[in-house]
């Protein structure tokens, strides 16, 4: 795909994805940063891309691009919600660590590798099990095990604090 063809693509798809995004999210700011994203891995991925189903692909990157943030956010609640009584209780020491901490884990999971991530988000958050997560993937069980087995290794080899 050449930059001039890209310029196309992009002035046709940008105000329907993002539409679509605001549409799914209710949130403008985060539609628009996602649009941008998608475009991004677009770019990125612009050799392997078919000119004749470029449509479905824009739509299908945005939307996995939306459950992706939509998890992160709800990981982030639900670790938030469950501390919020020790919260009140706890040193500025203890509050200053317990952000750098969940700053730390976001940035983490972030750049966790996508198909790890995916399958970590689905287990943990969305509380699925190995055998859901591989339905919905088209994936046999053993392959999401070892994407899970991957997901906890990075995890944990990034991850400076003891949790």
């Amino acid at each position: 795909m050449t930059l001039g063809q890209f310029k196309e693509i992009f002035d046709q798809y940008y105000t329907p994805i993002k539409n679509f995004l605001y549409y799914k999210c209710g949130d403008v700011a985060m539609a628009e940063d996602l649009t941008q994203d998608v475009f991004m891995k677009v770019w990125d991925k612009r050799e392997e891309i078919n000119q004749e189903t470029v449509k479905s692909y824009l739509y299908t990157i945005a939307n996995n691009m939306l459950l992706n943030k939509l998890r992160h956010n709800k990981v982030v609640m639900n670790f938030a919600e469950k501390n919020k009584d020790k919260r009140n209780e706890q040193s500025p020491h203890y509050a200053l660590e317990e952000k750098e901490f969940k700053a730390e884990l976001e940035k983490t999971i972030g750049d966790m590798p996508e198909k790890q991530r995916e399958v970590f988000l689905m287990n943990r958050i969305d509380e699925l099990t190995y055998k859901e997560i591989a339905d919905r993937l088209e994936l046999s069980v053993k392959a999401v095990e070892k994407r899970m087995h991957g997901a906890l290794g990075y995890l944990k080899e990034k991850i400076k604090y003891k949790i």
